[in-house]
């Protein structure tokens, strides 16, 4: 046998149960450190199960090594002991062993943890409610600080009027516009053929399927347009902003950058804010095009309505206005995902899931703003007959 398998033998732990008076004394002697102490948990597992009379004595005083494995068996068998009703005391401890057990009691000072006070029923249903309120106070006022910040002026740096480079405009055009043009053809194409063909079943029963036209016509271009462009431009865009500003915060730049004298709103939001003011409108023109051509296709396929007889009746059924007011809400749409996917980004926090729950916010949120101002749009239309 080698030496060092023999110091292995001699060192290993052990558990001498011993009568102490009238109750017990458990010597702990050799080495209680991760690697060894598997020789004694079958031992261990009869003594927490067993009830002593009188006191019981941990003897630690043979104990060579302690690691915080060691420790913990040492509070397992403490605690068992302790849960049977008897009295427990730790005799040869040190400083070592005494902060390792330490570290796995309830608190430090060994007292149990004060119960939370009950909550009544009215803080229960009424403090959520406050705390959403106060919420979307706070991000309604950083909204108007990014918006106010927009307006005011690129202000790359602090208290410098100076303007934002044309290229890092035209760079976020490029990525949130061209790219974003298949995807907004495909969709729009599908959405006209469905409404066309949806339509022509409905009003063939009445022998209106040239009314086909003002139907994909007046809707596509007041409301479906600009509204399923926001949509996706909102999934697509808004989540692009929200991650690209919030993992920047993940990794400390947008600090860095006020730490360099520059404005954060002026170098990351202003280009992106522009770009989707630029993006939008230009996108929803196109998606109203391919609506209509979806439409068009579909009512020749499927009602026998001519090219000819569909442009010259949707020239008929649609007049300037109709295409004014779905264009006039896509700036304001366009503003609005910008500034929430920037506020959303700018919240992210240190962690990765932070970033993932504040693209998500950023979305439903840009969503549900976009859906709430067309219907204000609506409202409004309808009060000044537009």
């Amino acid at each position: 046998m080698s030496l060092n398998a023999a110091e292995q033998i001699t060192d290993a732990p052990r558990i001498d149960d011993e009568p102490d008076g009238s109750g017990r004394r458990y010597r702990l002697e050799g080495n209680w450190r991760s690697a060894n102490v598997h020789g004694v948990l079958r031992q261990l597992d009869q003594l927490t199960k067993q009830r002593s009379n009188g006191q019981v004595v941990i003897d630690l005083s043979d104990l060579s090594d302690v690691d915080t494995a060691g420790a913990l068996l040492i509070r397992r068998l403490k605690e068992s002991q302790e849960a049977h009703g008897v009295s427990v005391r730790i005799e040869g401890s040190t400083p070592h062993i005494d902060e390792l057990l330490t570290a796995f009691a309830e608190q430090p000072n060994g007292e149990a943890a004060e119960p939370r006070p009950k909550k009544s029923l009215a803080e229960r249903i009424f403090a959520p409610i406050g705390e959403s309120v106060y919420d979307i106070w706070g991000n309604f006022i950083a909204a108007m600080y990014i918006l106010g910040s927009a307006v005011r002026g690129a202000q790359l740096k602090f208290g410098r009027g100076s303007g934002v480079s044309p290229a890092s405009i035209v760079n976020q055009i490029d990525h949130m516009a061209v790219r974003a043009v298949p995807i907004i053809l495909l969709m729009s194409f599908l959405i006209g053929a469905i409404i066309a063909q949806q339509g022509a079943f409905q009003l063939r029963y009445f022998g209106a399927e040239i009314f086909v036209v003002d139907l994909v016509g007046i809707l596509q271009l007041r409301e479906i347009g600009v509204l399923l462009t926001a949509i996706m431009i909102a999934g697509r865009s808004g989540s692009a902003i929200t991650a690209e500003i919030g993992s920047m915060k993940m990794r400390e730049e947008v600090d860095a950058l006020k730490v360099m004298g520059l404005n954060p709103v002026g170098v990351l939001i202003f280009p992106r804010l522009v770009a989707l003011t630029v993006a939008l409108p230009l996108l929803t023109i196109l998606a109203n095009f391919a609506s209509l051509a979806g439409a068009a296709v579909v009512a020749w396929a499927y009602s026998g309505i001519t090219f000819a007889t569909f442009v010259s009746r949707l020239h008929e059924a649609v007049s300037l206005s109709t295409v004014i007011s779905g264009m006039i809400k896509a700036p304001f749409m366009a503003l609005v995902i910008g500034i929430v996917a920037a506020v959303e980004g700018l919240k992210v926090g240190g962690s990765a899931e932070s970033l993932g729950q504040h693209v998500t916010q950023s979305v439903v949120k840009s969503i549900f703003v976009v859906i709430l101002m067309d219907g204000l749009f609506a409202m409004f239309y309808a009060a000044i007959d537009f």
